[in-house]
């Protein structure tokens, strides 16, 4: 495999600036455009052209068959909820290369889920897990390490060596959150990690754009948010797992009132749709909204002090 500086009109200082910018591999450069990768590394977006081109012809990029899919497909890790129930309706865990959006209203367990995963990754791939490590981007102050390590003992597993796997930061706005999705691209090889977490992905979108008049910005920005973040899964076998808010619509006169935030948008760019809702006590429904080969169907699961378990 050819290396960034083997690139034709990529030199040794280029080819710096590029993984600086996290363009670490010839598959980064090909994911991005022009106009990107020349206003990140500063170049001409002419330059940009030429060296994207040359990463897609190295790595022959273009079609190919449905039977050369499958075997790639081959390559798809999967990280269990830690419910057999809940694992069976999404066709045995949270798959890589795609992104998950759970949603919910307040207590549904969206975040309990996310600590879960975060534990979870962590495991042998014969227990459910990718060992591997995660990211978690944190937008409203949800991370409690003391519920990490209550989980982390009911595995069995070493609750120290559990959190000093999970990478964890604070996004105070919309553009410090895609500021942080961006950098996770730098980590990833040399942090070995396998998921990246982001609870709740449209809060600072919500908080940051507010009135009718910003909604079209607030989209395009979300847009390219849930770009980088699949083409993040993509390029590196990650597995990328959001929290999304809901909001009530009171024109809704039978069933349920709620709706996921983010539009159509975030409705076309997440593989996997789940919305979560109460039960009696620890109980909690799981309801498979949208996936691209699985039916709709629901199943149960509850939140104890271990964590997530089938009831």
């Amino acid at each position: 495999m050819a290396e960034i500086e083997d690139l034709p009109g990529v030199g040794e200082k280029t080819a710096e600036k590029l993984r600086e910018c996290g363009y670490i591999d010839l598959m980064s450069i090909a994911a991005a455009s022009p106009g990107e990768l020349s206003g990140k590394v500063d170049i001409g977006e002419a330059t940009a052209a030429k060296i994207i081109e040359a990463a897609r012809r190295e790595l022959k990029m273009g079609f190919e068959t449905a039977e050369e899919l499958m075997k790639r497909r081959e390559n798809i890790g999967k990280i269990t909820t830690g419910s057999k129930n809940f694992d069976e309706l999404i066709g045995g865990g949270i798959e890589t290369q795609s992104i998950t959006e759970v949603y919910g209203s307040y207590g549904s367990a969206k975040t309990q889920l996310a600590l879960q995963l975060a534990v979870n990754v962590q495991l042998p791939v014969e227990q459910g897990g990718l060992e591997k490590g995660c990211v978690f981007i944190d937008t409203e102050g949800t991370f409690r390490p003391e519920r990490i390590e209550q989980m982390a003992r009911a595995l069995d597993l070493d609750p120290k060596k559990v959190m000093e796997n999970i990478y964890v930061a604070r996004a105070y706005n919309s553009d410090h959150q895609m500021l942080l999705a961006e950098k996770v691209g730098e980590m990833v090889k040399e942090k070995n990690i396998g998921l990246l977490i982001i609870d709740s992905l449209t809060s600072h979108f919500r908080a940051d754009y507010t009135g009718r008049g910003t909604l079209a910005e607030r989209q395009q920005k979300l847009n390219r948010h849930l770009h980088t973040l699949q083409r993040m899964g993509d390029i590196n076998n990650m597995a990328i797992f959001v929290t999304n808010q809901v909001m009530a619509k009171p024109d809704i006169l039978f069933g349920d009132p709620t709706e996921a935030i983010g539009g159509h948008i975030l409705h076309h760019a997440a593989a996997f749709r789940i919305y979560l809702r109460k039960s009696k006590k620890e109980k909690r429904i799981c309801r498979l909204v949208d996936s691209p080969y699985l039916p709709e169907g629901e199943a149960v699961f509850v939140v104890v002090e271990d964590g997530i378990r089938d009831p």
